[in-house]
């Protein structure tokens, strides 16, 4: 590929839109601003696309780009579409093949979906919101600062726990590398190089926009939060772990985000690097063929966005 060629193809992306992305069941979702696009390794081996647009509710009410209030939005819209992408992947990783060699959908109802995704987000609050204040209230401990720092340890503990015990789990580790293909791509991307398996191999795993950091970070955050609200009785103390979780999301949306426009600034790296550390837990070294997948998404939403060019996406695919 000639220098100019290249140029033209990946641009100056610095000063556009940052692209975020998911790794999801066999394959991986990334999205832009004004789109997302899902790709997933079938189980005959060829890779499915779905294509979707973003109709952004930042985008359409100015009110709704303030700062903190953002982010509550973008983390409702990033779990919407979150959730379309697995189930979309669940559905491909659902197919069989007949006696025939042809395709058998065993899809997924939307209400098995919907089950799923809700007793996923109960569990999560049960243990990492609701479990580390129970457990606190219990120790003998006394003043608010005291009583939130240790709940705070209490809840980063049980997380870190989780990530190592699920980090253990077999049928965990394509996801991980899915994960990590993810970020491999995005940074390769950032780097303004080539996407082309080979060349996202060298790339690290970790992104500072990953949402492992950005959970370990809302749980930071969280203890300088609840610090304000002291030492309620038992009713109003799970009430405000669970109610105050989206102004705490928020606030960490504008770290991520900020961080993400400063990769650069050494004292913030340092400040935000066991987020990055912590990633090492949810991802693994990826096949090149996993990589393929990843960037057949993320070529789909530079495509959509306009960032190339049908006739040069098709180039690079065939390459």
């Amino acid at each position: 590929m000639s220098a100019l060629r290249r140029l033209r193809l990946l641009l100056p992306f610095a000063s556009a839109a940052p692209i975020g992305g998911q790794a999801v069941l066999e394959g991986v979702m990334m999205r832009s601003p004004s789109a997302w696009s899902v790709a997933v390794r079938k189980p005959d081996g060829e890779i499915a696309e779905v294509n979707q647009p973003i109709s952004s509710f930042s985008l359409r009410h100015r009110w709704a780009r303030i700062p903190v209030v953002r982010g509550v939005i973008a983390l409702g819209e990033s779990l919407a579409i979150g959730f379309r992408a697995l189930a979309i992947s669940a559905n491909y990783a659902a197919q069989e093949e007949n006696e025939d060699g042809e395709d058998i959908s065993t899809e997924l109802t939307r209400g098995q979906l919907l089950f799923a995704f809700g007793l996923a987000i109960g569990f999560a609050l049960l243990l990492f919101k609701v479990s580390p204040a129970i457990i606190t209230s219990f120790l003998p401990v006394d003043g608010t600062f005291a009583f939130v720092v240790v709940e705070g340890l209490v809840r980063v503990g049980i997380f870190i726990a989780y990530l190592l015990l699920i980090s253990l789990l077999p049928d965990l580790k394509r996801v991980f590398q899915y994960h990590a293909a993810e970020h491999k791509a995005i940074n390769a991307l950032e780097a303004g190089d080539e996407l082309t398996p080979e060349r996202v191999q060298r790339y690290s795993l970790l992104h500072v926009r990953c949402g492992t950091a950005f959970l370990l970070y809302v749980m930071v955050i969280a203890i300088f939060v609840f610090a304000f609200f002291g030492q309620p009785d038992w009713y109003w103390l799970i009430a405000s772990r669970i109610l105050l979780l989206p102004v705490i999301a928020g606030l960490a949306y504008e770290v991520i985000r900020f961080a993400g426009k400063h990769p650069e600034h050494r004292a913030l790296r340092t400040l935000l690097a066991p987020g990055l550390w912590l990633q090492r837990l949810t991802t693994r070294e990826p096949t090149l063929d996993q990589i393929e997948v990843s960037i057949r998404a993320l070529r789909e939403v530079l495509r959509i966005e306009g960032r190339i060019t049908p006739e040069e996406r098709k180039v690079e695919v065939m390459a």
